[in-house]
């Protein structure tokens, strides 16, 4: 289900809004008391919906969250069109938006973590909200390297690299195993993978493994 639809089909602009005033009580309710404070009756009253109609639009708590989230990167990636970063490089770039991006979650700590601890319980049945929160994360990071050309597949697997560790790194930060210092230096890190795929050691994408992933140790 994406941004613009529900199960029934295409909103029209008056379900539109009112799907953007139920995300705008979450996450008002989010930022004030985190994941616990997010609950769905408080939501339905708080956007002057019907419980029944919530549901129509989020199943469930966790779908209603990783959307949040999925909003809350849009308005970044708007961001870092209207505000390119500044850096000499793709890799200084993408740091430099990563970072920014970072700090902005920061400055809404609660609300960051009802939305990282969303995505970390989103099971299949949230699989295209977590897929959009995906593609918005890599275009942000796109977006931001400015690559004077297409991106190559070792590029291509630098940058998908880079925003799961962007994710990864928040999820730290969150959970009090990382200080900022080592955030910032991890997304310096994983950024300077594009370097590395601009030089003759291009990276090479490791191919799936037939017939799905495999599991490790499996």
């Amino acid at each position: 289900m994406t941004a613009n639809a529900t199960a029934a089909g295409p909103l029209t602009p008056r379900q539109a809004e009112r799907r953007r005033g139920i995300l705008r009580a979450a996450t008002a309710l989010a930022a004030r008391g985190g994941f616990e404070a997010v609950q769905m009756r408080e939501v339905a009253e708080s956007a002057q919906v019907a419980l029944g109609t919530l549901y129509r639009y989020f199943p469930s708590k966790v779908h209603l969250l990783v959307a949040v989230m999925r909003e809350q990167l849009g308005r970044l990636h708007e961001q870092v069109r209207r505000r390119p970063p500044t850096g000499a490089d793709p890799a200084a770039r993408v740091a430099e938006a990563l970072t920014h991006a970072f700090h902005a979650l920061q400055r809404e700590p609660r609300l960051a973590e009802a939305m990282v601890r969303a995505l970390s319980f989103a099971d299949r049945s949230v699989g295209s909200e977590v897929d959009e929160v995906a593609q918005v994360t890599s275009a942000i990071v796109l977006e931001a390297a400015r690559l004077p050309d297409p991106p190559t597949a070792g590029q291509q697997a630098a940058l998908r690299v880079i925003a799961h560790t962007w994710h990864a790194t928040l999820l730290a930060w969150l959970s009090g195993r990382a200080s900022l210092a080592e955030v910032r230096a991890d997304l310096h890190t994983a950024a300077r993978l594009l370097t590395l795929a601009a030089t003759g050691d291009e990276l090479q994408p490791v191919p799936p493994p037939p017939g799905g992933s495999a599991r490790l140790g499996g």
